[in-house]
């Protein structure tokens, strides 16, 4: 590690913000494994929600800020002078972005502009790393996506994907910043919140199974999705700002399952039939649907050694187990 002027030579520190979500909760996990300082960004609310974090809490720093506030998030990297910053905080339901537009707009797009210019304001040696997404691709053009497929964003959340995508290619190469964006597939987990379908389907199907539910009410079921663990992602993204060279990498596994797959697994892990409890109801159809969105990760496996341990059945399995334990 480089030593900074007025800064003892100590260990890495790294600031997360999106902490006690779920891919922040596993990268904290991940960063105090490989002998980091944890700083943390949290938002400032009535209430605040720090199960996913709870058993490392002790273990981490964390701080007040918000990414529509860039005067906060300078104050922050004065403080603490993170080596890393791992930009992972977002209004980050696709559906609710379009209830939420503008809102989805301040944090997904323009927090990634706040952020990226705090850095350069404070210390433009630090290295970032930006949570983009496959929903950038949306109306795809090609199948697979690697990271030369052009972008058609089919949601609110997409489109505020794509402006903090290019906004962090603009300042890398307008600023020389070692910025770097991990354009990362679905990735799912027993943290992943109850609003998103892999849990939803999951947690349906163990209280299904304890007879506490009777049925689950999906939209499309024939939506094909790139689904990975979270646990595995956040290896890629801590190995991006390992490299000298910054760039951009999509994050997947490469294979491609329905909706109604996922029910077909998260019941069958139960001992029941998924035709009996799922009901398709229009309510929870997209306005825009995207089409088949599966990932080509040949440059992350080439460039940084990255691939997933756990595979799609793995994963359904794990967050049914989870969900079964939790309610027991």
């Amino acid at each position: 590690m480089r030593r900074r002027e007025g800064v003892p030579l100590t260990r890495p520190r790294a600031f997360i913000t999106g902490i006690t979500g779920q891919d922040g909760s596993y990268l904290a996990e991940l960063l105090l494994e490989e002998g980091y300082e944890v700083v943390g960004l949290m938002r400032r609310t009535s209430t605040v929600n720090l199960e996913r974090i709870g058993h490392i809490q002790d273990r981490i720093t964390l701080v007040s800020g918000d990414l529509t506030d860039e005067v906060s998030l300078i104050n922050v990297l004065k403080e603490h002078r993170p080596r890393e910053v791992y930009n992972l905080a977002a209004q980050s339901f696709v559906a609710a972005s379009w209830s939420q537009p503008v809102l989805t707009g301040e944090t997904t797009a323009l927090g990634v502009t706040r952020l990226l210019d705090a850095i350069r304001t404070v210390d433009p040696e630090i290295r970032f790393y930006q949570a983009s997404s496959s929903e950038m691709f949306g109306r795809v053009h090609s199948v697979p996506q690697d990271e030369t497929t052009p972008f058609y964003p089919r949601s609110p959340y997409g489109v505020a994907k794509v402006y903090g995508h290019w906004i962090t290619v603009n300042y890398r190469e307008s600023y020389g910043l070692h910025a770097s964006s991990g354009i990362l597939f679905n990735h799912e987990s027993p943290r992943r919140g109850l609003e998103f379908v892999t849990r939803k389907v999951t947690a349906a199907a163990a209280r299904i199974a304890a007879g506490r539910a009777r049925e689950v009410r999906l939209g499309n079921l024939d939506a094909s999705r790139d689904w990975g663990y979270a646990g595995d992602y956040v290896r890629a993204m801590h190995a991006m700002l390992q490299r000298e060279t910054p760039g951009d990498f999509v994050v997947a596994t490469g294979e491609t399952h329905t909706v109604r797959e996922l029910c077909e697994v998260a019941f069958g892990a139960v001992g029941l039939a998924w035709e009996d409890h799922v009901v398709v109801d229009p309510a929870f159809l997209r306005p825009a649907e995207v089409d088949l969105l599966v990932g080509d990760a040949s440059k992350a496996h080439r460039e940084l050694g990255w691939t997933p341990a756990v595979d799609f059945y793995g994963l359904v399995e794990m967050m049914v187990r989870a969900d079964v334990a939790a309610l027991s």
